[in-house]
Parts: structure tokens; C-alpha cells; sequence
């Protein structure tokens, strides 16, 4: 086992933007979703997120009710024109260069964004592990349903601590546990780990970092 766990946020951390914001503009581009209803609703949900007052489960019935309404060819297809439209173009040399530095340890993406969103994503990176929000299927096919605990807040600690005991562990069996993120939303899973690291953070999370010594990196 490798003795460094490290955990990477996603959106706004490895990628220069939100996956989840940036999939459901996709789909209102595609005209898959209807821009007057679903436009000013994503930007809420949005600002919600950034300011800390995110309805989780309204979001993702928000967020996953799209993936029921449309075979999984179909999502499958447009999920490979978003992520060349959409994704590449997020990816900076800096996130790269931040993942690769790890290589050798334990590397695991850990996004409350869903895992049908951020699976390819990860590939993307080289990150074999994934802890995501996660849609409900049945027979195959999405139902709108969120499964499981959503990877949100208090929730990314819940779902990484039963990821690790599947795994016959736990963070205190790492020398060294990591974790990188720009949000305030993440400060219970970062005082979980021994080495938080603050990525371009938002200001309540940057107050934080500050006060507590963690360091401040920037992939910009």
C-alpha cells in the first residue's frame, strides 16, 4: 500500500471551472434542456454552492433528472462532444503537473459532482480512483435519483471513510494524507487530512488556510 493518500477536489481545483455548471450549459446549448427554464436555475444553484447555502438534494434532482430522460448511448454521445467542447479546454498544464508530482501514491478524485459527469474526467487525468455523487440506475438506466450519501460537505468524509474501509482501511493508516480543493464546502474532510492544501481558494477558505498555516497554491 502506498503510505501518501491524496485527494484531489475537482471543480474549481484541478479543473479551471465547474463540471457541473459547465455539463448542464452544455445540455441547454444542445437545446437537450430548455435555456429559459434551466439557465437562471443553474446559475442559482451556482452561487448557492459558492456562497454555501446549496440545497444538495434539490440541486441533484436538478442536476440528475436530465440522465433519466435519455438513453445512455445518447448520454454517452454527448458526453464525449462535452468533454472535447467543454472539459479539454478547462485543463491546465499547472493540474497536469500537480497530479503527475504525485504519482506513486494513492491518487483518488473526490467531487460532490456525479460520477456519470466526472468519471471521464478523471481518466483524464490518470486518476484511476473515484469518489463521486452517485446516480441511482436501474436495469442500466438512470432513474434521477441520487444514491448512497451525496459526496457533499460532510458527506466527502462519510463516503471516503467507507471507500476506505472497503478497502480493509482507514486515513489513519496513511503516513501522509492529502487533499486539495478551493472551496469553503470542503473544511471537513480538509481538517480530516494531515496535509490540507488550499487551490486558488474562495475567501472563506483562503481566511482559513491563513489562520491555520495550510498552505495557498494557485494552478492558474
Amino acid at each position: 500500500m502506498s503510505e501518501h493518500l491524496v485527494l484531489f477536489d475537482l471543480d474549481n481545483t484541478l479543473l479551471a471551472g465547474d463540471s457541473d455548471f459547465e455539463w448542464a450549459q452544455f445540455l441547454i446549448e444542445q437545446r437537450v434542456l430548455d435555456r429559459e427554464v434551466y439557465e437562471a436555475r443553474n446559475q442559482h444553484f451556482y452561487d448557492d454552492y459558492r456562497a454555501g447555502t446549496l440545497d444538495i438534494h434539490a440541486f441533484l434532482d436538478f442536476q440528475l433528472k436530465p440522465l433519466s430522460r435519455h438513453p445512455r448511448a445518447q448520454l454517452a454521445a454527448w458526453h464525449r462532444e462535452f468533454m472535447e467542447r467543454k472539459i479539454r479546454p478547462l485543463i491546465r498544464d499547472k493540474a497536469r503537473a500537480l497530479v503527475e508530482r504525485h504519482r506513486g501514491d494513492l491518487r483518488v478524485v473526490i467531487t460532490a459532482t456525479n460520477s456519470f459527469v466526472t468519471a471521464p474526467i478523471a481518466r483524464e487525468f490518470g486518476i484511476a480512483e473515484l469518489i463521486a455523487t452517485e446516480p441511482e440506475q436501474r436495469d442500466g438506466a438512470f432513474t434521477g435519483a441520487v444514491r448512497g450519501i451525496p459526496c457533499f460537505r460532510e458527506g466527502k468524509v462519510a463516503r471516503l471513510d467507507a471507500w476506505l474501509g472497503e478497502r480493509g482501511s482507514s486515513l489513519a493508516a496513511y503516513a501522509e494524507s492529502w487533499f486539495y480543493s478551493d472551496s469553503h464546502n470542503d473544511l471537513p474532510l480538509l481538517e480530516r487530512v494531515s496535509r490540507p492544501v488550499a487551490v486558488d481558494p474562495d475567501d472563506e477558505l483562503r481566511a482559513r488556510a491563513e489562520s491555520s498555516g495550510w498552505p495557498i497554491i494557485s494552478l492558474e
